[in-house]
């Protein structure tokens, strides 16, 4: 987007990923190398980062349910923005978000519409619950057509009659929404915790699986030779034991499963960074954790054996790339955010940003 209005700026500093110390200036709301005459100088000495990416977030919910007020919408944009995260995709929400658009001082949104689950298999009130799984293919298209080029299905949850994880839809109905969904020209993700739902998304040409804690060696190859992306929400995950505690007087087999899951995530992590998956940070914010996590989501990362600068790379550029945005590069929207020592060697840093410029302005 440009904005004519806008002063020219002017940076200095290394920028990432390249590693080379050069001068940056930014004329109606883009980058440019070439020199711009009277541009104010707002940020120099200092590290410069394309603006963080949270993949998995979802501005308009809050523990309680769905934050219908554009207030609340805006406070947990806000502490995104304010954290770094400049680029949020939007993993399903079940209220309307667009009007978050019109504000230029708030991140770039990527929407997935709503869920999709089947009838009480998912959080009250948040998915469209089908009857029948034949209608999965109409409903992924209609999601496609209120998203932004990605759709999200349920994959997995537990099963009351079955007291434990079990896979939410017959192969054949993933097989025609995955299907559907890429035909209107939407990407196709799925929360996923268990491992017995995997092999169907995964053998259907799913682009992404969400939390992916079952995910096993021969899984995880597949994914690897896809190319098929994994955002494994690690800070979430560490709620596993708490989510087996309250569940455990009703579904003692559900809370082992959970505990077993936290348990190798992991290695689980680790082996599929050393597979050649492609892994993206994202938070889950909006469940039961708060907004502008992204800083730890990428130091957890890296703590699950990404090196930090690949860890950080998931949070940034190129988890951009993935998403169809640019880093710093010329002509790109100038959408950056500036610290004051190398966050490649101490990813704490990313918790001090002392500049982040969104959309050519200055906004912190």
């Amino acid at each position: 987007m440009s904005a004519p209005d806008l002063p020219s700026l002017h940076l200095r500093g290394v920028v990432l990923p390249e590693g080379e110390s050069r001068d940056i200036w930014v004329r109606d709301g883009l980058i440019s190398f070439e020199s711009v005459p009277g541009a104010a100088t707002v940020a120099k000495g200092c590290w410069l980062v394309p603006g963080l990416v949270d993949a998995h977030n979802h501005i308009g919910l809050d523990p309680s349910g769905p934050v219908h007020e554009a207030d609340g919408q805006r406070a947990q944009a806000l502490s995104d923005r304010n954290a770094g995260a400049l680029l949020i995709r939007d993993c399903a929400v079940p209220v309307d978000t667009r009007h978050l658009d019109e504000h230029q001082d708030l991140p770039r949104i990527i929407r997935a519409g709503r869920h999709l689950a089947p009838y009480r298999r998912y959080i009250p009130g948040v998915a469209v619950e089908l009857d029948d799984p034949a209608e999965l293919a109409a409903a992924a298209v209609e999601q496609a057509r209120a998203g932004d080029g990605w759709i999200k299905l349920v994959g997995d949850w537990i099963e009351r009659g079955l007291g434990d994880l079990a896979p939410c839809w017959p192969a054949e109905a993933i097989v025609a929404a995955i299907a559907a969904a890429h035909e209107a020209g939407a990407r196709v993700t799925a929360h996923v915790f268990g491992t017995e739902a995997l092999p169907d998304l995964i053998s259907a040409g799913i682009d992404c699986i969400e939390h992916g804690t079952g995910l096993t060696a021969n899984l995880i190859g597949e994914l690897a030779g896809r190319r098929t992306a994994l955002v494994p929400t690690l800070i979430n995950i560490a709620n596993f034991p708490s989510f087996a505690d309250a569940g455990e007087a009703k579904f003692p087999a559900y809370a082992a499963h959970m505990r077993r899951l936290h348990a190798g995530v992991s290695d689980m992590v680790s082996a599929a960074y050393e597979a050649g998956v492609p892994i993206y940070a994202g938070t889950d914010a909006g469940g039961t954790l708060g907004h502008g996590l992204i800083a730890e989501e990428i130091a957890a990362l890296a703590g699950a054996g990404m090196t930090p600068t690949d860890a950080l790379a998931a949070g940034s550029w190129a988890a951009r790339s993935w998403l169809g945005l640019p880093g710093i590069e010329e002509g790109g929207p100038a959408d950056l955010v500036a610290y004051d020592s190398d966050p490649r060697t101490d990813l704490s840093v990313l918790g001090r940003p002392v500049r982040i410029i969104l959309r050519g302005t200055v906004i912190a």
